[in-house]
């Protein structure tokens, strides 16, 4: 899970809380005071692949995008020796080999920024290992709504797994509902001209990541049993019209890494920096090592993780039901001058005006003719390109 927002929204309320504490008139939100600290988001799990750390700034509240901490010499070294070195790529920092967390091993993050600070996190070593059962989607009621549950099942006959922590992507294929063969090609002259339409712009897909911190624990439970709802979806969310797939993962967490993502989930949930709720200082597992005043908020994680993916369709849940809207309006409009129609009688929606074919070839696509009237509906009605990708995943099953 990606938690740049919480971060950022913790610290700004660290910032902000007593400026905003007893204020009744409106505010310019700027930043008067700025402490800069590293923020540190760090999972190693058992799966074998090459894995990932992120290291950012805090953000002034004017801030508009999040600032990478570049050229940092970041490692993990292990009780027996071994260290695995990571390079910076893209914003993240990558390790250079494929290694794996293994059960019975010690595990240490260090860090040396590029202007001289240096960190290191305490050892840490493998979570217990439990995969998860199965993913399930189901037709559930959830506060007065109709719609699809997906749940998580899970179970450790041993009772030592107890902490969860969840993350999913998902992503659902996207049918235009008003493609045309036909587009229409605003010309020098500002005539309009037809063309053929492209195909590839008919079926596209999209993906989302949840942001969301989803925790679950069953230590006050007689059994190491989970049943946790990971995502609820509307039957009336367009995203499950045609295909639905989610790919969820989860991870086993220690008592110290659950406490410190629950923390960071209510701080990041208070909803107002001026919530009775008031932050203060989340401590972590990482510490500064060559100046103790430097500032640092994250935590070295060191996880057991299992994945799967499902799908379904919107048929096989909801067989002979109507499917969802389209995300935006797809009604047929049509531009006429409506005072040479008798009251009532004008076939159009639209009042002809100028400017009108340019709109027209810029915004929306001709979609059929009737009598001698072309009717148009609105680009991302025949074009899904405009708002997703027509790219289709390589794990996509149809």
């Amino acid at each position: 899970m990606k938690f740049k927002t919480t971060y950022r929204y913790f610290f700004l309320l660290l910032l902000f809380c007593y400026i905003f504490n007893s204020c009744t008139e409106p505010y310019i939100l700027e930043t008067n005071t700025y402490e800069e600290a590293l923020v540190v988001e760090a999972t190693i799990t058992n799966e074998l692949k090459k894995q990932e750390i992120t290291l950012t700034k805090t953000s002034r509240f004017e801030d508009k995008e999040t600032q990478i901490e570049s050229g940092a010499k970041v490692s993990i070294t292990d009780n027996t020796g071994t260290r695995y070195d990571f390079k910076e790529e893209s914003g993240k920092y990558i390790s250079t080999t494929e290694f794996q967390a293994i059960p019975g091993k010690e595990y240490r993050l260090n860090i040396n920024t590029n202007d001289g600070r240096t960190f290191e996190s305490s050892v840490e070593k493998l979570t217990n290992i439990n995969p998860m059962q199965n993913v399930t989607a189901t037709v559930e009621p959830k506060d007065s709504l109709r719609g699809v549950a997906i749940r998580v099942h899970s179970f450790d006959p041993n009772n030592q797994s107890k902490y969860y922590r969840y993350e999913y992507e998902e992503t659902y294929k996207i049918v235009t509902p008003k493609w045309s063969p036909t587009k229409a090609i605003l010309n020098n002259n500002g005539t309009v001209s037809f063309v053929p339409n492209r195909t590839d712009i008919k079926i596209c897909y999209a993906s989302k990541k949840s942001t969301e911190m989803l925790l679950e624990n069953t230590n006050i439970l007689n059994e190491d049993r989970v049943n946790f709802l990971v995502r609820f979806i509307s039957d009336q969310n367009y995203i499950i019209t045609t295909r639905y797939s989610i790919l969820v993962k989860q991870y086993v967490e220690s008592l110290a890494a659950f406490n410190y993502y629950k923390t960071l989930k209510k701080i990041s949930s208070s909803g107002s920096i001026l919530s009775p709720t008031q932050p203060g200082i989340l401590l972590g597992n990482i510490k500064a090592v060559s100046n103790p005043n430097s500032k640092i908020i994250g935590y070295f994680d060191v996880a057991s993780v299992s994945t799967e993916r499902i799908y379904f369709n919107y048929n096989d849940l909801f067989p002979n039901e109507p499917a969802p809207p389209y995300y935006t309006d797809c009604v047929e409009f049509c531009y006429a001058n409506c005072f040479t129609f008798p009251v009532g009688q004008c076939p159009c929606t639209h009042d002809d005006k100028p400017g009108v074919q340019e709109d027209l070839a810029i915004d929306a696509v001709r979609y059929f003719i009737e009598n001698g009237r072309t009717f148009w509906v609105y680009t991302p009605c025949g074009d899904c390109t405009t708002f997703a990708s027509n790219v289709k995943p390589p794990f996509w099953i149809d």
